[in-house]
């Protein structure tokens, strides 16, 4: 998930699901898949379902509601899934979260040799949370080289449904479950070329709406100054069918979940937000060595025990939720 080094970090979002954040209390209303809306609507607002540390809360994609589970603690992400001996090797880091590139046709290790049901469920079992990424179509105006040839094309409201699906399916096939969240990267591209900008967020908004419709919960990671700045535009200027969930990237060297210049404090709180703050480093646990991002995360992760107790929590305007801490600190 390495943020175009060559170019300047760029920066967010309301939803058809608008998801207001007041307090400790969250409203996510969701839209039901139709035709791409063509102008912003609603209110805008902060996502983020508020609970108290480390709870499940549900939302209601299409209506129905949604129960996911997040994580407040260090991650890291790497290009290739570890190997099961190397995580449990990395037990021994203060890292408790993991960014996996579960599919997408940008990804810059398609292969994954260790991706599947079986690791998603170990490693799980070993106390990882995980946090699943998809590198679909990137903007036509992608800054990184290595992204130029998956372009967004002629109809991105359409293209994002579909690679919404894909993600929905992929994510099913290595037992990701539905009330997980699921992360788009798209890389950094310039506000400034307009009809790019205006085509990405098309595609952002169709795939949000497309895999919260299917029961997961939509999220985005992109660089500071780029990215997730659009996207906090876009959620002051109301738009529908944003991320529930901000990942951005700021490579200051420590973390600043809640100081991003992007994001105003009204904006992702409570679980809506992970900070990438340092990249391509290489650090040892047990034995191995991995080149790693750093992520501080507090936000929602991949849901993969059928059997895991949740504690459902209708997700309403003035809904307070107190419920068990999941959080690694340190």
């Amino acid at each position: 998930m390495n943020s175009s080094l060559a170019a300047a970090l760029y920066r967010r979002r309301s939803v058809r699901a608008r998801l207001l954040q007041a307090a400790l209390a969250v409203a996510l209303l969701v839209a039901p898949a139709t035709a791409a809306p063509t102008s912003p609507s609603g209110s805008a607002g902060g996502a983020g379902p508020a609970r108290t540390a480390g709870s499940e809360a549900r939302g209601a994609p299409g209506g129905d509601s949604v129960t996911y589970r997040y994580f407040t603690g260090k991650g890291f992400d790497t290009c290739e899934a570890p190997s099961l001996a190397v995580m449990e090797a990395w037990l021994a880091s203060p890292y408790r979260a993991v960014g996996v590139y579960f599919g997408g046709r940008g990804r810059g290790c398609p292969a994954q040799p260790h991706l599947n049901a079986h690791w998603v469920a170990s490693v799980h079992a070993q106390g990882w949370r995980l946090l699943p990424v998809f590198v679909g179509s990137q903007a036509p105006c992608v800054f990184a080289e290595n992204k130029k040839h998956v372009p967004i094309g002629d109809d991105p409201w359409t293209q994002g449904t579909e690679e919404a699906a894909e993600a929905v399916r992929a994510a099913g096939a290595i037992g990701i479950a539905p009330g997980s969240a699921l992360y788009l990267d798209m890389e950094a591209y310039p506000l400034t070329d307009s009809v790019c900008a205006e085509t990405t967020l098309l595609f952002v908004r169709a795939w949000n709406r497309e895999v919260r419709g299917q029961g997961y919960l939509p999220g985005f990671y992109s660089s500071a100054d780029s990215g997730v700045q659009h996207m906090e535009e876009a959620r002051k200027a109301g738009y529908e069918d944003l991320p529930a969930v901000i990942w951005f990237a700021r490579w200051l060297g420590e973390p600043a979940l809640y100081s991003e210049s992007a994001l105003p404090m009204p904006a992702w709180l409570e679980h809506g937000r992970i900070h990438q703050y340092a990249g391509n480093v290489r650090e040892s646990y047990g034995g191995r060595t991995l080149t790693i991002d750093r992520n501080a995360v507090d936000g929602p992760v991949a849901s993969v025990a059928p059997g895991e107790p949740l504690l459902p929590v209708a997700r309403t305007k003035s809904s307070v939720v107190s419920a068990q801490t999941e959080s690694v600190s340190g």
